[in-house]
C-alpha cells in the first residue's frame, strides 16, 4: 500500500492552532531580531529585558500602552467592520481626521458645560467619520467604483484640511501650528488613561454581537461570504452596503474624536500617529474578528511602544521599523499556515 502526502487547507483554522502558530511567529520574529542586532554588537537580552520592563513592569509604561490601544482598536475595528461585506475601507485615517475636525468644531465654537459638549463631541466624530466614506460608499454602491482607491485618496484631503485649519483658520497665537485646548475633556480613567478606553472596547464588543446574533450581522456575513446566494434570498445587499461602510468610517471618526478630546486636547497635523494604516494591520491580525481586534491591537501598541524605547536606546529608527515589520510579516505568515495540515492518502 502506497501512502502518499499532500498539504491542505482549511477554510478556518483552530483557535488553538492560530494561536500556536502566531506566538511560534513572533518567537522566530525575536530569535531572527535579536541575532541581527547581536551581529551589529547589541545585547539583544539587555534590550529585550529594558523594553519588558518599561512596557509592562510600571505604571508608566501601561499607561502609554493604553493610550496607544484605545485608537488602534477602533480604526481596526472600523477595518475589520467593512470586511465583512467585503469592502476594503483604505480609509480609516482619512475618517479619523474627519472625527477629530467634527469633534473641534464642537469643543471650540459650541459654548456649554462640559457635561452638554462631550456628547455632542461624540455625535460630531462620528458624524464627521461618516461623512468622509459617504462619497466612496455611495460611488461604490450606485457605481461600483472600487472604494480602495475613494477611500486612500480622501486620506490625504483631510490631512490637509485638519492641517490647513489648525495652522491658519483655528491657530491659537499661543500655541504652535494647532488651535485653542478644546472646551470639554475626557476625564482620565487611570493615569494618561481616559474613559476612551472602556469605550473602545464597550464598541468592539457591541459590533460583535451585532454582527454575531443579529439578524442585520447574519444577513451582512451572508452578503460579504456568497452575494449569489444572498441575493436569491432576497437580502439588500446595497442597503447593507451603505450601512456598514457608513458604520466603518464613524468607527474611525469616533477614534479620532477621543484622540483629541481625551489625548491631545487640540486640533493639529500629525495628531493620527499612523493609526487608520496601522488599522488595516490589526484587522488583518485579527482575521476581521471584532472580538480579535482588541488583543492584535494589544499585540501592535505593544510593538509600537516597544519602537520608541528601543530608539531610546540608541537603536536608529530605520532598525526599528525592520523589526517592526518583520514580527508582523513572520506573524501574518504564521497565520496562515495554521489553515493547512497534512493529509495522507492511501494509494
Amino acid at each position: 500500500m502506497n501512502m502518499t502526502w499532500r498539504l491542505h487547507r482549511l477554510p478556518s483554522a483552530s483557535p488553538a492552532k492560530a494561536f500556536a502558530a502566531r506566538v511560534v511567529a513572533i518567537l522566530l520574529a525575536l530569535v531572527f531580531a535579536g541575532l541581527v542586532l547581536a551581529a551589529t554588537g547589541a545585547n539583544p537580552l539587555e534590550l529585550a529585558s529594558e523594553v519588558i520592563d518599561s512596557s509592562l513592569g510600571s505604571s508608566f509604561g501601561l499607561q502609554d500602552l493604553g493610550v496607544l490601544l484605545i485608537p488602534l482598536i477602533l480604526t481596526g475595528l472600523s477595518v475589520a467592520v467593512g470586511q465583512q461585506i467585503g469592502v476594503w475601507n483604505i480609509g480609516a485615517e482619512g475618517q479619523f481626521y474627519a472625527g477629530a475636525f467634527g469633534a473641534a468644531v464642537v469643543g471650540l465654537f459650541v459654548p456649554g458645560p462640559p457635561v452638554v459638549i462631550l456628547p455632542l463631541m461624540f455625535l460630531g466624530g462620528l458624524i464627521g467619520g461618516a461623512v468622509w466614506i459617504l462619497v466612496p460608499t455611495l460611488a461604490r454602491a450606485y457605481a461600483g467604483v472600487n472604494e480602495l482607491i475613494t477611500t486612500l485618496l480622501l486620506n490625504f484631503v483631510a490631512v490637509l484640511l485638519v492641517f490647513y485649519v489648525s495652522t491658519s483658520a483655528w491657530r491659537d497665537r499661543t500655541a504652535n501650528s494647532a488651535t485653542a485646548r478644546l472646551s470639554a475633556e475626557i476625564p482620565e480613567l487611570w493615569g494618561s488613561i481616559h474613559w476612551g478606553f472602556p469605550v473602545a472596547i464597550l464598541a468592539a464588543i457591541i459590533v460583535a454581537g451585532l454582527l454575531a446574533f443579529s439578524r442585520w450581522g447574519y444577513e451582512v456575513r451572508l452578503v460579504g461570504s456568497n452575494p449569489a446566494a444572498a441575493h436569491y434570498a432576497g437580502i439588500p445587499a446595497r442597503r447593507h452596503l451603505i450601512t456598514v461602510m457608513l458604520l466603518s468610517g464613524a468607527i474611525a471618526g469616533l477614534a479620532g474624536m477621543l484622540e483629541i478630546a481625551g489625548t491631545v486636547h487640540r486640533l493639529q497635523g500629525g495628531i493620527s500617529n499612523n493609526y487608520g494604516y496601522l488599522g488595516i494591520m490589526v484587522a488583518v491580525l485579527a482575521r476581521n474578528s471584532a472580538i480579535g481586534v482588541i488583543f492584535s491591537a494589544a499585540l501592535m501598541a505593544f510593538i509600537l511602544n516597544s519602537g520608541i524605547i528601543l530608539q531610546t536606546q540608541g537603536l536608529t529608527t530605520s532598525a526599528v521599523l525592520a523589526i517592526t515589520g518583520l514580527i508582523l510579516f513572520l506573524t501574518a505568515i504564521g497565520d496562515e499556515l495554521a489553515h493547512y495540515h497534512i493529509a495522507r492518502d492511501k494509494a
